[in-house]
């Protein structure tokens, strides 16, 4: 009896027995990530930004978990171990991005947790100087496991305001992460194409810190996902892909061998958008480069038909004038797009040995082709299969092509992303530069594969051929993407469109040039015709032909999503300043230097709005570092600078 009595008692006691709560705080104590295991077994965690009354919550309290095929991570867990924090100190060089060498501070620990059944669970915590990340591990080895749904969330404060892009329906083009952003979408604000909420989805919460959340890492072994179209009560979940997507090929659910390591969920925190736009958090989670040789990878300028004459890829001659412009302007490649395989007038070995007698290396374009698409557009049928994949980019190894724009994925399933995984490797065995198009949102890779210059994933210039609706939103669009999609990784935009094609653009003419230096891209795809950069006024035309790709550093300066921005980047000892108004507006700025210009006299080189929208108006002059630059903008306009130290 005593015994039964003293099991009753045990039980008792169990049944309310606290929850147990572990935390990481980041080095500089700003960032606050606090997990929760309820008595019920559930998980939940928590964001939180500042110190002492100026602690804000940036995610209030979220639940965590996997359901597997046959297997529950979500509902009676029970803790397991600890391991003790440790430091993270790490620094690691880009060949492209937002700044060549990176820096991370993070305090990591992992939590290890049984289900119901016995079976392991650990969970990573990592709080940054800048945000926080965390993942999933199914510990074990061998036998396959399939997830059916993650518990996921995202507990936004009421309040929050959100600048996100609706995730597409899934058709014979789409889902690209190609839809306008929405503005000051309110917490809680289904999607309005029902299909969830791309990432990366950009916050502020009232009167509090901004973040960024998006997801990094994601390996062969998963799926990419996005938010949920349903936020009740401001809650947003992960959300797998559509089962159409990809012509209806492929599972939605990823399965994996043990051990699975899942991808990271990102979390970028700051006080100001300075932390938002600068941060490179979701390289800094990603393993780094598997290219020990990195010397052939080189980001560079790019000459471009298609946009100004879609069918000239077809066209040797005209191919040949644009490896011209490329000479002529000092730009590093040109890239034949879709269709080169049934080039009349010549053929591509004609434009190889041409580009290859005046120095520009060649890029050519490539269907991802597949059952995972029905595009018709050439060469395609030669990517996903390995051993042909292989042969074929052997092949032009030989040839002396530099690089390949691979088009059309059309699906986040894991079948897809495996696609994704298989070209970085085999490209790097054959010394093949990549582009991404009609593609998935980066997620890091450019660190663990440095030859992935560029990926497409925005409604970019191509759209004034496509959507009467674009040169209307462009401007705004252009000043939300410094905050959101491109502060997760590289863009392929094809900026600086001087001339009109179908619909022409509201922005101005400097509005276009800065976007060289807005958008951040390892291949800067210069798309207009020939003439609109040759005939170009001296000062914008110089401009173009010495503007870098690669940055040594970035720095935010100024502006507010869906209105104007202002960077800093830096190249060596040189500054490019760049901004742009996305207003009807006139804007009038008063740009202060002191807090990233370093000390010294430089000599600049001012090219803003000229009379009228199609106009420059440029001057040159002398800034002692810590002085202000007066800049006024145009409606829909921009400018950018050049500060080259004096000796």
């Amino acid at each position: 009896m005593r015994t039964i009595l003293s099991l009753t008692a045990l039980a008792a006691l169990a049944s309310v027995a606290p929850a147990q709560n572990w935390s990481v705080t980041s080095p500089n104590s700003q960032v606050h990530l606090a997990v929760q295991l309820a008595k019920s077994g559930q998980l939940s965690y928590r964001v939180e930004f500042g110190v002492g009354d100026k602690r804000a919550v940036v995610v209030a309290d979220s639940a965590l978990g996997l359901k597997l095929r046959g297997q529950d991570f979500v509902d009676g867990l029970k803790f397991d171990a600890a391991q003790p924090t440790r430091a993270i100190e790490e620094k690691y060089e880009l060949i492209h991005g937002k700044r060549r060498l990176c820096k991370n501070r993070a305090q990591h620990q992992t939590l290890a947790f049984r289900n119901a059944a016995g079976q392991p669970l650990e969970l990573d915590l990592r709080a940054y100087d800048n945000g926080v990340a965390f993942r999933y591990r199914l510990p074990g080895k061998g036998g396959s496991q399939t997830l059916e749904s993650e518990a996921t969330g995202f507990a936004l404060p009421e309040g929050t305001k959100l600048w996100m892009a609706p995730s597409d329906k899934a058709t014979m083009w789409t889902p690209a992460y190609e839809t306008f952003y929405e503005t000051e979408v309110a917490a809680g604000t289904p999607s309005p194409l029902g299909n969830g909420w791309s990432f990366p989805a950009l916050l502020r919460t009232p009167g509090g810190p901004w973040a960024l959340i998006t997801e990094a890492n994601v390996g062969p072994n998963f799926c990419a996902t996005r938010l949920s179209s349903e936020a009740s009560g401001g809650v947003y979940r992960i959300a797998l892909p559509l089962a159409g997507e990809g012509n209806g090929v492929g599972a939605v659910q990823p399965s994996s061998k043990l051990p699975w390591e899942m991808p990271w969920r990102v979390i970028v925190v700051g006080d100001g958008f300075g932390a938002i736009v600068e941060s490179t958090l979701v390289t800094d989670v990603c393993p780094p480069s598997r290219v020990k040789d990195t010397k052939w990878i080189k980001p560079g300028r790019v000459a471009w038909s298609w946009w100004s004459d879609p069918p000239s890829p077809q066209d040797g001659a005209k191919q040949k004038k644009f490896v011209d412009l490329a000479a002529e302007m000092g730009w590093e490649y040109m890239l034949v797009d879709a269709n080169w395989d049934i080039m009349d007038n010549g053929n591509v070995h004609d434009v190889l040995r041409h580009a290859k007698a005046r120095g520009v290396g060649v890029l050519l374009w490539y269907n991802s082709g597949g059952p995972h698409n029905i595009v018709t557009e050439k060469p395609r049928d030669t990517l996903t299969q390995r051993p042909v994949r292989r042969f074929e980019l052997e092949l032009l190894q030989k040839w002396g092509v530099k690089g390949i724009k691979v088009d059309f994925f059309q699906s986040d399933k894991q079948n897809v992303i495996g696609l994704y995984h298989g070209l970085l490797q085999d490209a790097a065995d054959f010394q093949i530069m990549l582009n991404f198009h009609g593609c998935t949102l980066p997620r890091g890779w450019e660190r663990t594969w440095p030859h992935l210059m560029s990926m497409e994933a925005v409604r970019g210039a191509e759209c004034y051929i496509f959507d009467p609706k674009y040169p209307e939103r462009a401007p705004v669009q252009n000043t939300i993407l410094p905050f959101a999609r491109n502060a997760v990784g590289p863009m392929d935009f094809t900026p600086v469109t001087l001339s009109d094609n179908k619909y022409p653009h509201l922005t101005t003419v400097a509005h276009e040039l800065a976007l060289s230096v807005i958008f951040e891209s390892g291949w800067l795809h210069f798309a207009d015709k020939a003439e609109a950069y040759l005939n170009l006024p001296a000062a914008p035309k110089d401009f173009l032909k010495h503007v870098p790709v690669a940055w040594d550093d970035t720095r935010f300066v100024a502006g507010h999503p869906g209105e104007f921005v202002v960077l800093a980047r830096r190249k060596g000892g040189t500054w490019y300043l760049a901004g742009i108004n996305g207003q009807n507006e006139p804007r009038s700025l008063d740009i202060q230097t002191k807090s990233w210009l370093p000390a010294g006299r430089y000599e600049t080189v001012r090219i803003g709005d000229g009379t009228d929208a199609r106009s420059f108006d440029s001057q040159t002059q002398t800034l002692e570092a810590g002085g202000n630059i007066n800049v006024k903008i145009a409606p829909r306009g921009g400018f950018v600078v050049t500060l080259k130290p004096m000796r």
